[in-house]
């Protein structure tokens, strides 16, 4: 029997990420309409396990081996590009126009006989075009929420918040909690650094001002957060460095965003399932 195989570094049980969520909420939905999937991480599987039968969804693959990788070639797989694997740095924003030097391209061949490379936004698949140059890239635009999830956002989008800006709590430099920091000081605005491990309160702490400022340094192929803030009827203050901001559908914001969301998980899913029936 076929099965979907889904491969990554890491599941949302193990690391609680923007990507992780996104990846078991795919899975979760497959799993809703009757297909047999497995999750499998990236550092354990072994050529051994690939199967002619079976389709695979690559996510994030930095631990997945390069005889993997290489033999993958001869199977159906789409890779779910969360990032920029293409480029050795993983910053195109290190080079001007957000193109890398030839010699910071890799796993060029990986990316090329995918059935397809799935972006967040129009923003990623073009920074990938112009480093890859290759015709299989596809713009999902968006990610994928839980309904419970996205039910939770809709009760915070309708409270009463303070003045206050939020600010992304992390000790991730490219997320560049200094800059939005900074920001904050030299506007003589009041923020909140926020974090928490438990997603729900996460959110609440999130939402619980009228603002959210968030200055990246890396290219953010969506920026879950930032879309997340709006749906919680939140203003955000960004660089040029969002992809989210670039979608036609960044100008929704609170129950319009969630409902366009809501549906947007199913479409996700539905283009995924097409790319292998193709």
């Amino acid at each position: 029997m076929s099965s979907f195989v889904f491969i990554s570094d890491f599941f949302v049980e193990q690391v609680l990420g923007g990507g992780e969520l996104n990846d078991y909420e795919i899975y979760k939905t497959f799993l809703q309409k009757g297909f047999n999937v497995n999750r499998i991480n990236s550092h354990s599987f072994s050529k051994e396990q690939l199967k002619e039968e079976n389709f695979y969804v690559i996510s994030n693959f930095i631990n997945l081996k390069k005889d993997v990788k290489d033999s993958l070639k001869n199977y159906k797989y789409i890779i779910y590009e969360h990032d920029h694997k293409y480029i050795r740095s993983r910053n195109p924003a290190l080079y001007k126009d957000f193109l890398a030097p030839k010699e910071q391209i890799i796993n060029h061949d990986f990316y090329k006989n995918a059935i397809a490379i799935l972006c967040q936004s129009q923003f990623h698949a073009d920074i990938i075009y112009k480093n890859l140059g290759l015709q299989n890239i596809i713009n999902l635009s968006g990610n994928a929420w839980s309904i419970e999830s996205l039910e939770f956002m809709r009760q915070i989008s309708q409270t009463e918040k303070s003045d206050k800006i939020s600010i992304l709590d992390t000790k991730t430099s490219h997320k560049n909690t200094h800059g939005a920091i900074k920001y904050c000081i030299q506007k003589k605005q009041e923020y909140d650094l926020v974090s928490d491990n438990n997603y729900y309160s996460f959110l609440k702490k999130l939402g619980a001002n009228k603002k959210f400022i968030f200055l990246p340094k890396t290219p953010e192929t969506l920026s879950r957060i930032c879309v997340e803030a709006r749906m919680m009827n939140m203003s955000v203050v960004v660089n040029g460095l969002i992809g989210a901001s670039k979608e036609e559908w960044y100008i929704l914001k609170g129950e319009e965003l969630i409902n366009y969301m809501m549906q947007k998980r199913e479409k996700i899913v539905d283009t995924i399932i097409g790319l292998f029936d193709e």
